[in-house]
């Protein structure tokens, strides 16, 4: 882990090549609950090859761009979520569900007809070819339980409460992979929680600590509104993060820099690592360093410098690998400014 005060990171995604994946596609499914195989460029014998390429790219982008803790990029994912969901036992692949998304339209999902179980570890290869090609800190990002609930349709279990403990089951065997096979950080997607307020309230802050539970190092939960280029008009606000000072996750990530959240919201998070959305991914241009820096600025009139690491808002998939870099570069430099300032 780094010790460095202020320190940078990613949430999870970086843009995958144009050769790798089919970006119009891409886009025009936005984020894909089931698996979409036509997405990739890439025939099957030559893929994980392609994908390991396209890793190393992203790995030495962020790299170059000074950034402390890492990710993989996530470059062999069609979206956050649907790589881990669709590989676990109980799900029909062939015959995906339907259930009403985020922004109310219908939605195909993976449809849940059995216990959900692991066949066996999914991202521990992703883990381990990360850890080899890099001596930064590295974090790998799965979904988290109560999303993955709202984004099947439950065909087996008595409710979705049900389905979301099984998820978090299966989560759990998988993050205690991860950190035996070298993850330092380990994150935690749940948009939904801000997307669908009222079963989380219930039940999503017991899933997220079952699935934490015994899972040791740094662990982060990250909330949003959604990618930017599927939302565009956001709260100035989070009705999710008091519930979430009583989770088992050190950290808490969350965008503030599109919506222009109230960062007193922090307060509610008191004793927790805030990794604060100091890039706003619905503006394609590179923010300055000095934005960045006021940026930070501001989260530090809530949070203490040692608890508080700039990232972006969200997942920087959607964006062009020349934006991203930079942007990625403006954070660690606003972050060197802030840095120098306090220290």
């Amino acid at each position: 882990m780094s010790n460095k005060l202020l320190p940078t990171t990613v949430v999870g995604s970086y843009p995958q090549p144009d050769w790798l994946v089919d970006r119009e596609l891409l886009g025009s499914k936005l984020v894909p609950r089931v698996r979409v195989r036509d997405v990739w460029r890439v025939p099957e014998p030559f893929l994980e090859q392609a994908q390991d390429d396209a890793t190393i790219l992203a790995i030495r982008d962020m790299e170059r761009a000074g950034i402390d803790i890492i990710t993989d990029g996530e470059m062999r994912r069609e979206s956050y979520s649907n790589r881990f969901a669709t590989a676990l036992e109980g799900i029909d692949n062939d015959n995906p569900g339907e259930v009403i998304g985020r922004t109310g339209k219908p939605t195909i999902v993976p449809r849940v007809v059995g216990a959900i179980r692991r066949r066996e570890a999914v991202e521990v290869r992703d883990i381990e070819f990360l850890r080899r090609n890099t001596d930064r800190a590295v974090k790998l990002t799965l979904p988290g339980p109560y999303t993955m609930a709202q984004q099947a349709k439950n065909e087996f279990y008595a409710d979705e409460e049900e389905m979301a403990m099984a998820f978090a089951a299966v989560v759990n065997e998988e993050l205690k992979d991860l950190k035996r096979a070298g993850a330092d950080v380990i994150q935690l997607d749940e948009p939904w929680l801000q997307g669908r307020p009222d079963g989380a309230a219930r039940y999503g802050v017991k899933a997220i600590n079952r699935a934490l539970e015994g899972v040791e190092g740094p662990t982060v939960i990250h909330v949003c509104f959604g990618y930017a280029a599927m939302v565009s008009e956001k709260p100035s606000g989070y009705s999710v993060l008091p519930q979430l000072a009583d989770c088992a996750a050190d950290q808490i990530s969350i965008e503030a820099a599109q919506p222009k959240v109230d960062l007193g919201v922090l307060k509610d998070l008191a004793g927790k690592t805030i990794l604060l959305g100091v890039l706003n991914l619905g503006d394609k241009s590179v923010e300055t360093p000095e934005t960045v820096a006021e940026r930070i600025r501001a989260g530090l009139k809530y949070v203490p410098a040692d608890k508080l690491v700039p990232a972006p808002d969200c997942g920087m998939k959607y964006l062009s690998r020349e934006a991203a870099f930079g942007k990625l570069r403006s954070l660690a430099e606003g972050a060197a400014i802030v840095r120098r300032e306090i220290q």
